[in-house]
């Protein structure tokens, strides 16, 4: 387990079928992800609704295919690692090329997909906390120029290990390679804490920004309760039309739970990186663990996304009505009136 990181050889016992339904799984998912963001925005167009979901929409979107593509460049070389039964270092010894590689992608989409969801957040913050700054200095172009910039350092910081600062490694059974958790010099020990020091700060960042939209939509409804009408939230000079919580809520909650998976998925690594940095016993079957965890997350993601739509949202809250209908728990309300559908059941009944 030691020398996994020299070995040009598979071990015999282990089998590419999760590989294989993992990857799958990742196409299928951002794929659907995609389908159901381009409908979306299609019906938004047709309605005329557009502009106010705009830059929120250009995010989630930028995430989901970051997601996809790192998808499609990492998993396919696990695959052929475990066809020609040979390791990544094994697959071209004299450089090492595909094991940096692979090192370099990993590194890259964790910290991309992190960085994208940390401006989600803060989106959201600045939308709900500070409308009027919002309006007039947040538009759709801070998107275009905010995310190529986010990549553009996001690949800065993964080619560090080529200047000698830090350095990538293949990890037990051969079809892994990333960051040294167990560096021995000062330089790669410094990288590898870097590392899980951005990431966390970024956690960090995303889960304030989150209770600050939580508090913001608190304070909202408690307005909304004392004026009886819906709280108005300004997006852009053309469009004032009134927002309802519950639109706002609808992207909280795919925040939150997007932050949750998240955090479920990195934090692993990053406490890996810093108890290796303290301790000097070597853990090569939890190193394993922390980058299957973060691994699985361009995974979940997409899924959490589709899960979390509004067209599924609504219907399970229409769903829970019913429910709650059926067994004389509440007066179904549509269209805002309010309906007696025990006694209309019973009636119907005794027809």
């Amino acid at each position: 387990f030691g020398n996994a990181s020299l070995k040009h050889d598979i071990e015999g016992t282990q089998s590419p079928l999760i590989s294989s339904i993992m990857f799958a799984t990742g196409i299928l998912g951002n794929v659907a992800a995609l389908v159901i963001l381009e409908v979306r925005r299609c019906r938004e167009n047709r309605a005329r609704n557009a502009r106010r979901r705009t830059l929120f929409q250009i995010l989630i979107t930028s995430l989901v295919v970051t997601d996809l593509a790192g998808t499609c460049l990492i998993s396919p070389f696990v695959l052929l690692s475990y066809s020609q039964n040979t390791t990544l270092v094994g697959m071209l010894p004299e450089n090492n090329i595909v094991c940096k590689y692979f090192g370099v992608s990993m590194t890259f989409f964790s910290l991309a997909t992190m960085s994208l969801l940390c401006a989600m957040a803060l989106e959201r913050c600045f939308a709900i906390g500070y409308p009027y700054l919002y309006n007039q200095h947040i538009t759709k172009k801070c998107a275009y120029i905010a995310i190529p910039l986010l990549f553009f350092f996001c690949t800065l910081f993964c080619l560090l290990p080529f200047t000698g600062f830090g350095t990538y490694v293949q990890y037990c059974p051969g079809t892994w390679c990333f960051i040294d958790m167990n560096p021995k010099g000062r330089e790669d020990r410094a990288y590898a804490n870097l590392y899980a020091s951005v990431m966390l700060v970024l956690v960090l960042v995303i889960v304030a920004c989150n209770c600050s939209v939580v508090y913001q939509l608190f304070k909202m409804y408690q307005r909304r309760r004392r004026n009886g009408s819906v709280v108005s939230c300004p997006r852009a000079n053309s469009d004032r039309k009134a927002v309802s919580i519950a639109e706002e809520v609808e992207h909280l909650i795919l925040l939150v739970f997007m932050t949750i998976i998240f955090i479920i998925c990195t934090m692993p690594l990053v406490i890996r990186v810093y108890l290796n940095s303290i301790w000097t016993n070597e853990s090569h079957h939890m190193d394993l663990i922390a980058l299957r965890f973060i691994s699985v997350n361009s995974i979940i993601d997409p899924w959490v996304f589709i899960l979390l739509s509004p067209s599924v949202l609504h219907f399970s809250h229409v769903g829970v009505k019913m429910l709650s209908c059926l067994f004389c728990l509440q007066p179904l309300i549509l269209d805002h009136k309010s309906v007696d559908c025990c006694s209309f059941f019973i009636i119907w009944q005794n027809i």
